[in-house]
């Protein structure tokens, strides 16, 4: 699977970036048909609570791309959401074959 984690107008800290890469590997795990994992992270302007956007794209040869766009207070929180999102999109998409 390849990863690709892109922060728009910012430096990710390392732990964020460990975060986002455990929880990719684990729904790798569930869904191994999975071939590309992309987070994208921005902050969104102007800075008030809720201002944390993460977009999620999941690429798989057997259906559509699957995309989750979730804000949050922290990018951690909007990556939980965005994330389950994608998996209740990939179930649909597992329970039509």
């Amino acid at each position: 699977m390849d990863l690709r984690i892109q922060a728009i107008h910012f430096d990710i800290a390392d732990r964020l970036s460990d975060f986002i890469n455990k929880k990719a590997e684990r729904l790798a795990r569930r869904f191994p048909a999975i071939t590309d994992f992309e987070a994208t992270l921005r902050v969104v302007k102007p800075e008030t609570a809720m201002n944390k956007e993460a977009l999620i794209k999941i690429v798989s040869p057997q259906h559509d791309d699957v995309v989750a766009t979730k804000t949050a207070d922290t990018f951690e929180e909007a990556v939980d959401l965005a994330i389950e999102a994608a998996e209740r999109q990939l179930e649909k998409y597992k329970e039509k074959r």
